[in-house]
């Protein structure tokens, strides 16, 4: 008889859980630490969402679709929501050892203030204004709407829609110095991972045009030509783009598990 002790199947590390963000299948995360813990720490898991833990109303899930609960340390409000997701046919785990255990392992933190916001670009979107994208889709808000407007417009569309302008004129994130919109966007949400800096430097070398710099980014650079022919909607390229950016990423991530 093994004296190994199984893991428990209502909880999943840390570890494991980063491997699943950024993926399209990625379980919907709810932060449901108190007032006082957020305070001390307003910083989110990436995707994650708050929610009030004695809600009398559970939010809205998709059938199927997997939850992972996350409280300041794991114990008694993350099981005790996950159980109640679980009663009402959702299926729910909790994150083992909470939000305290995700800081100590240094995984990647999002201040809570880029959720819930627009996002606003030029229209015909090329390998910058779609990689952007992706990365709020894949890391900040799975439902973040992106607006694709004359160039002239992304200002004042900012303004009036308070939204977020990335990859214009005068935009807050920016091309900066050698680097590309996609490196600027991934600097100020503060994320970091061997998989994700493997992404940027492909995304760059394909967006400045230095595809003698990466060998894969002219394959990019091909088949964001393909996504712009087969595409005349803006925001019909943009989605298929995002299967694109999953399977880059995806194949950055198998680089990064065998090195």
């Amino acid at each position: 008889m093994s004296d190994t002790i199984p893991s428990d199947p209502d909880c999943i590390e840390p570890t494991a859980l980063a491997g699943l963000i950024g993926r399209s299948d990625c379980p919907v995360l709810f932060d449901v630490r108190t007032g006082e813990d957020v305070a001390a720490d307003p910083r989110l898991v990436p995707t994650a969402v708050r929610i009030f833990h004695d809600s009398a109303d559970l939010p809205a899930v998709a059938p199927g679709r997997p939850v992972v609960v996350i409280c300041q340390r794991g114990l008694k409000l993350s099981h005790g929501f996950a159980a109640r997701l679980r009663w009402a046919g959702t299926p729910a785990r909790v994150l083992t050892g909470g939000h305290a255990a995700w800081v100590g392992a240094g995984l990647p933190l999002v201040a809570s203030g880029w959720r819930d916001r627009r996002w606003v670009t030029r229209r015909d979107p090329r390998i910058d204004r779609i990689a952007c994208p992706w990365l709020v889709r894949r890391f900040v808000d799975p439902a973040a709407e992106i607006l694709y407007v004359p160039a002239g417009e992304v200002a004042a569309v900012a303004d009036r829609f308070d939204a977020i302008a990335f990859d214009a004129l005068g935009a807050g994130i920016d091309h900066r110095g050698s680097g590309c919109s996609f490196d600027s966007l991934l600097a100020d949400l503060g994320l970091g991972s061997p998989a994700l800096a493997r992404l940027a430097t492909i995304v760059r070398a394909a967006d400045l045009g230095r595809t003698g710099d990466c060998a894969e980014s002219a394959g990019l650079a091909f088949l964001s030509q393909g996504l712009r022919h087969r595409y005349a909607d803006d925001a019909a390229r943009a989605a298929a783009g995002l299967a694109l950016y999953d399977m880059l990423y995806a194949a950055c991530q198998c680089e990064e598990a065998a090195a």
